[in-house]
């Protein structure tokens, strides 16, 4: 039978966690995000909500590649999102033109 490395040092990993390892946006961060940007009192889906919050995600990674240039996995998936907002916002422009010009001025997107 294996034994974990716990039992068989008999001393436990406690290793302080990072502070710099925020790479998520939490709930409380994601609320303005949405009420900024909603269409009605209950949107918390539309396109827009979407765009937005994908904005706010790719923006804190940012920060974490500029720390951690060797982090190639998440760099893939900051990459994975940019393209998934791509895509959102070319539907956006695709079906209602005029939403999509003031989002990406209210978002900063395409200088």
């Amino acid at each position: 039978m294996l034994k974990s490395k716990e039992q068989t040092s008999g001393v436990r990993d406690e290793r302080p966690a990072k502070e710099d390892k925020k790479t998520m946006i939490t709930t409380q961060e994601k609320a303005p995000v949405i009420a900024a940007h909603r269409q009605h009192a209950t949107d918390c889906g539309s396109t827009e909500v979407q765009i937005a919050i994908l904005t706010e995600r790719i923006n804190s990674l940012q920060a974490h590649f500029k720390a951690h240039k060797k982090d190639h996995a998440g760099r893939r998936g900051l990459l994975l999102m940019v393209s998934k907002r791509n895509r959102l916002l070319r539907y956006l422009a695709e079906t209602r033109r005029e939403d999509y010009s003031s989002l990406i001025k209210k978002l900063g997107l395409r200088k």
